[in-house]
């Protein structure tokens, strides 16, 4: 129970980032993509804070069966007509995994989306054991890559010709997301596996 609070703790800490670059961010300058990116980071922060809640709920997991579904169509087509999101929609696609190979008919569990209340592993565990290496290996470079962004000096965005400063495009704070995100995804997929 302690683990899932302090899962729980972790990604709802991770809300006040996807928010803030939400808001703050020019996206007009940066791109569409970055902005749906940011989007679906929110999304699927949300939903790992339903998933690793004890408390379950509000959203029942037929809910965000129909989300995480949109959202992995959604960048699954941009991956294959853009070659970019395709972290976005594997994200998607491995939490609705979760969520539909999840064991839904205990007394415990109900219609809410609680992986703490399962009894049971997940249904077809390899994929969720290739899909914890991914995110694990996923986490690990997208930490190098954080605490690279926060050695390296800002760029004065002054010049137009010049690469925006990491703190005006968000990307240390992306790349700090992504690997808590990528660790807590694959803690979650190996626990619910083995």
């Amino acid at each position: 129970m302690a683990v899932d609070w302090a899962l729980t703790a972790v990604f709802a800490a991770l809300v006040l980032p996807c928010v803030l670059r939400l808001v703050r961010l020019d996206y007009a300058r940066l791109g569409h993509g970055v902005r749906h990116g940011d989007l679906a980071e929110l999304l699927l922060v949300l939903a790992m804070v339903a998933m690793s809640s004890p408390v379950g709920g509000p959203i029942p997991a037929a809910g965000w069966q129909a989300v995480l579904a949109l959202t992995t169509g959604w960048f699954a087509v941009s991956w294959w007509r853009n070659r970019t999101c395709a972290h976005h929609a594997l994200s998607a696609a491995a939490m609705l995994y979760m969520v539909t190979a999840m064991p839904h008919g205990g007394a415990g569990h109900g219609p809410w989306l609680t992986m703490s209340a399962m009894d049971a592993r997940l249904a077809l565990p390899l994929i969720a054991v290739v899909a914890a290496g991914y995110f694990v290996a996923d986490a690990a470079w997208s930490g190098v890559l954080a605490l690279r962004g926060s050695t390296v000096s800002t760029v004065s965005t002054a010049d137009p010709g010049q690469e925006p400063a990491p703190a005006a495009s968000g990307h240390a704070s992306r790349a700090v997301c992504r690997a808590a995100m990528g660790a807590g995804m694959g803690y979650m997929l190996l626990a619910a596996a083995l």
